[in-house]
């Protein structure tokens, strides 16, 4: 028999029976598609997600009833973004070079491809379903948000300073990559933008948590004084796909657009200053940060003791801030973004009011 072919890249609309069907065979599965059904999922700002519902004219036990594909997002202002910032081609690197190794839970990835000249893309996993998709606005649980600090430290161990990642262009933070196009004064005009936008339903202290974050992002991206490793620098809850009362695994980490070489503690901070609410935060913040070092140590990593652990996790939640003005104003707006940008911004603003920072 001949070599499957490999398939090409394109948008959702320009799938067929035949493009599934190579997707398949060049992942190894001896299967061939007959027919399917198209649904979107998921609520991603700068891709679009796609479950592809497989019917077979010949499939067998490991032809996988559903994919689903990501692809760049429908929406102009978003696309543009992805492409700006190289979120399509990091994450498509992410999947064919470091997710082996990362230590953390991923999708099974069955075909990726990426056009470096047009960032078009295209990325097929494994439908997790019935794991469920993890929501900013609703929040996670005690028990959903140790599972995010294990899985977190497991992604921090899994190249905790390990220098090389300096050499790939497309990992952010590295000392190959490109420089961001978030400039200090693109930063700076955002979060103006964003004040005039959202004004009235910004508190006091979140003002000046902007008025002062803004004007130094720059500085704080590259003030970290420790160890740096394998960051998601999105970990959030609409990033991660949790197992529900009919099954999946318990918890799967999606999105990897972002990723960088930098603070794991900032992972950590991003996620708790976000994803639960202050009350629970405060109350579990030892707890957490036990849990954290214990796996991170458990895995390996020596010389990081709790105090410096502390110092960078007390750092940690500007990125969230930063990330929400900034991409309120670069996607497409959506009522639930509004939300859910506002949401974030303030519980990060919580956390550096809590941690002197």
């Amino acid at each position: 028999m001949s070599a499957p072919s490999r398939p090409d890249i394109r948008r959702p609309g320009a799938v067929d029976a035949d493009w599934l069907t190579a997707v398949l065979q060049q992942a190894g599965i001896d299967a061939v598609v007959r027919g399917f059904t198209a649904a979107n999922v998921g609520t991603g700002q700068i891709g679009e997600s796609v479950r592809f519902a497989l019917d077979y004219a010949r499939g067998g036990d490991d032809a996988p009833a559903s994919l689903v594909g990501k692809f760049p997002s429908s929406g102009e202002q978003s696309r543009s973004t992805g492409v700006a910032l190289g979120n399509y081609i990091r994450e498509v690197r992410f999947y064919q070079q470091l997710a082996p190794t990362a230590l953390i839970h991923t999708p099974r990835c069955y075909f990726t491809d990426v056009d470096e000249a047009t960032s078009e893309f295209v990325l097929m996993m494994e439908d997790l379903a019935p794991a469920e998709q993890g929501d900013q606005l609703a929040g996670v649980s005690l028990d959903q948000a140790r599972l995010a600090v294990i899985e977190a430290a497991k992604l921090h161990a899994s190249h905790w300073g390990d220098d090389s990642l300096d050499e790939l262009p497309w990992v952010s933070g590295s000392k190959a990559a490109a420089p961001s196009v978030a400039t200090d004064g693109m930063v700076a005009a955002l979060w103006q933008g964003f004040r005039q936008r959202y004004g009235p339903q910004l508190k006091p202290h979140w003002i000046d948590a902007g008025e002062r974050l803004s004007s130094r992002f720059g500085e704080l991206a590259t003030q970290h004084d420790g160890p740096r490793c394998l960051t998601h620098n999105d970990y959030r809850p609409d990033n991660m796909m949790f197992a529900s009362a009919s099954g999946g695994h318990p918890l799967t980490v999606l999105d990897w657009q972002s990723f960088a070489y930098g603070a794991g503690p900032t992972d950590l901070a991003y996620f708790l200053a976000g994803a639960v609410t202050p009350e629970l935060r405060r109350a579990h913040e030892p707890e957490f940060l036990a849990l954290y070092h214990t796996t991170l140590t458990g895995l390996g990593v020596t010389g990081y003791g709790m105090d410096d652990l502390k110092r960078h996790y007390g750092q940690g939640a500007y990125l969230l801030f930063v990330t929400a003005f900034f991409a309120a104003m670069v996607v497409t707006q959506t009522d639930r973004g509004d939300e859910m940008f506002l949401r974030m911004l303030g519980g990060a603003a919580d956390h550096m009011l809590d941690h002197g920072a």
